[in-house]
């Protein structure tokens, strides 16, 4: 079969490799879509290599139906579509102990720490598999696990419905908070300098600030009578949106600290102190982020096909991870299905 793998720094390699046949309490999935993250670019730079075997096929936003079952695997069928939701826990670390085995301090990130889903066949535990509702295309699928991450992500911040958040960057995950804040019933606010970006969100009734030509602490500030926002979302990442990103909250308000900073970076405490306010980090998901994350998308709350905006066979997996690298895409798919 087909493999996509990584090969080292800048160098994703497409070639044959043996299919793993499933084991006890093993799934081998057909694999249909795949979809790139910013983790996956990360790797794809050479920044992960002390937790990527290479070679190794990466991914793990995918979608795809069930191809065999291994012995002893009860509640699925062959023909099934599925998802996974790719995290393998010890079960005995304290933080397992006490009940957050997302956050596991032995986690392994399949697609990371082992083997991905872009190639044409992937055998994952059964524990990870996800069904997925029969009416929600396989591409839709694929975008589960970051659907997800925005789910919990806006799950963590307790944000209610009347509130208001602001989103600090529009790319994937940025539109996602967006759009699941605002199925919650919030007031959403993206601040995010690119014209495209800002676009699609006020497609779906989300406001929009550049900050490049306003002040988007003061335009919140207004826009709230005074008070700012609830929630803040920093999902952009860059040293002076974490530096800046309390400035937007509220009297103990809620700032949510998604995107990963690599190294320590500069934040106001004096503005934490001074209005009692929470930062609250987010990493990956629960099963029940999952749930309702399909269920967003199986109502149409998610946009996914304005955020697909382009789809790759997997032969030529490496310029999904080229346009996402130069930013002119913005959810693009590996597609591993033989017969398109």
């Amino acid at each position: 079969m087909k493999a996509a793998q990584y090969a080292g720094e800048g160098r994703i390699e497409v070639g044959d490799v043996q299919p793993e046949a499933p084991g006890p309490g093993e799934v081998e999935i057909a694999v249909a879509y795949t979809g790139i993250c910013g983790t996956d670019l990360h790797i794809f730079h050479g920044t992960m290599d002390k937790r990527v075997t290479v070679p190794q096929s990466i991914g793990h936003e995918m979608a795809g139906v069930i191809a065999r079952l291994g012995e002893g695997v009860e509640g699925l069928t062959v023909g099934q579509p599925v998802t996974v939701m790719p995290l393998l826990w010890c079960g005995e670390c304290p933080a397992c102990v006490a009940g957050n085995q997302h956050i596991c301090q032995r986690l392994d990130f399949v697609g990371i720490d082992s083997v991905g889903s872009m190639q044409e066949r992937w055998t994952v535990p059964a524990s990870i598999i996800v069904p997925l509702p029969e009416g929600l295309s396989l591409s839709h699928g694929a975008l589960v696990e970051p659907v997800a991450v925005a789910c919990h992500d806006v799950a963590r911040s307790r944000l209610v419905e009347g509130e208001t958040a602001v989103v600090i960057g529009g790319g994937p995950i940025g539109q996602l908070i967006a759009s699941v804040a605002r199925a919650t019933g919030a007031r959403v606010i993206l601040v995010e300098p690119n014209q495209t970006r800002r676009e699609a969100a006020a497609h779906r009734g989300i406001g929009t600030i550049d900050p490049t030509t306003e002040d988007a602490v003061a335009w919140v500030e207004q826009a709230t009578d005074g008070a700012g926002a609830d929630v803040v979302f920093e999902v952009a990442g860059a040293a002076v949106t974490a530096l800046g990103c309390v400035d937007y909250a509220k009297v103990r308000g809620r700032v949510v600290i998604v995107a990963i900073h690599n190294q320590p970076v500069p934040m106001n405490l004096f503005r934490m102190f001074w209005r009692e306010l929470e930062i609250i980090g987010a990493r990956v998901y629960e099963r029940a982020d999952y749930d309702r994350a399909i269920a967003l998308l199986a109502a149409g709350a998610i946009p996914a096909d304005e955020l697909i905006t382009r789809i790759v066979p997997l032969e030529r997996a490496r310029e999904a991870f080229v346009e996402l690298e130069r930013g002119t895409g913005m959810k693009v798919l590996v597609d591993s299905r033989r017969n398109r």
